[in-house]
């Protein structure tokens, strides 16, 4: 390759942009191998992070995934390589989720589309604060919508019935989680309180909790729960919240693993239109609820995850694993 060699400094860059993408809890359930000669990164699930009580199948452990492996490509279309990228490659190593091969562009290859994206990585953030009671104009929908549909999936803006259904299935899970104790495992497990969160180099620290919602129907997790936190308000959220349901054919890993990256594609058009964004996968975690959350009209479709959208601060940057914790060269 002459002058063009991945020297190990360029596959960390990659990785850690990869590594930015949102994951449930921010458990970080990923694990990378590169494959030097063969200019072959390949991704992989960490079953150590998954959440058996919430995630029993590993379907957001899957979307966890899908979203980092959109971050590796765009962070590849920027270093100004083509990221030929193959889906559950082994079907015998289901844990192989992804295969990327990192090849030079010829001719004009690269794609500059992905590559624009790139600013989005660091500046996208989970906001758990109010957004403002103001609409999303119908072209940024739009734009919202393309980026779903060219990672084969589809964004939907419910209609106002359907929203507040899906907000009654958001209660019942919350509901649901104050009834059963074990439910809330894997959020203690990955929850940061006090000097942990100063440290934490994964989960969701106290600083991202935001505000508790003291009024309002915005879909936030309460991740403190009845914890106490220090300096921690209460505020009033949004009564007419912007959301949005994505949606594939299909229902199993490579369905997962393309949520995962039109999710991705979506909060980073969204981050570089100055937009703030929360997810909430709370009544996605049943499939029962699940099945509910679907387009009344259409009755069609797997709704992956529900995106809150709108106009309001970022959140905080969240903790990180260190590259060398989850990248393995040979």
């Amino acid at each position: 390759m002459g002058l063009r060699q991945l020297d190990e400094k360029t596959v960390a860059m990659l990785v850690a942009e990869a590594t930015a993408a949102p994951s449930m809890h921010n458990a970080q359930p990923w694990r990378f191998r590169f494959l030097a000669d063969e200019r072959l990164l390949l991704l992989r699930a960490d079953p150590e992070r998954a959440m058996p009580r919430s995630d029993p199948g590993n379907r957001a452990l899957h979307i966890g995934c899908g979203a980092a492996l959109f971050n590796l490509r765009v962070a590849a279309a920027h270093a100004d390589l083509v990221p030929e990228t193959r889906l559950l490659p082994e079907p015998q190593d289901p844990l192989l989720l992804a295969a990327v091969h990192l090849a030079d562009p010829a001719g004009n290859s690269r794609d500059d589309d992905l590559a624009r994206l790139y600013p989005a990585i660091r500046q996208r953030h989970t906001s758990r604060h109010p957004f403002a009671e103001q609409d999303i104009p119908e072209e940024m929908r739009a734009v919202l919508q393309d980026a779903a549909a060219r990672e084969e999936a589809e964004l939907l803006f419910p209609g106002a019935w359907h929203a507040e259904t899906l907000l009654d299935l958001i209660r019942d899970a919350e509901s649901r989680d104050v009834m059963d104790p074990d439910a809330r495992e894997d959020l203690v497990r990955w929850t940061r309180l006090g000097p942990e969160a100063d440290t934490a180099v994964d989960g969701v620290p106290e600083y991202a909790f935001g505000p508790r919602k003291r009024d309002g129907k915005a879909p936030v997790r309460d991740f403190a729960g009845r914890r106490a936190v220090a300096d921690r308000g209460t505020t009033t959220f949004e009564h007419t919240p912007h959301l949005a349901l994505l949606s594939t054919l299909g229902d199993g890993p490579a369905d997962w693993l393309r949520a995962g990256q039109a999710l991705e594609r979506v909060l980073l058009e969204a981050t570089l239109a100055d937009l703030a964004t929360s997810l909430t996968s709370h009544a996605l975690e049943n499939r029962e609820l699940r099945l509910l959350a679907r387009d009344p009209g259409t009755g069609t479709g797997q709704v992956q995850m529900v995106l809150r959208i709108g106009y309001g601060p970022r959140g905080p940057a969240t903790p990180r694993r260190p590259v060398r914790d989850v990248l393995e060269i040979v």
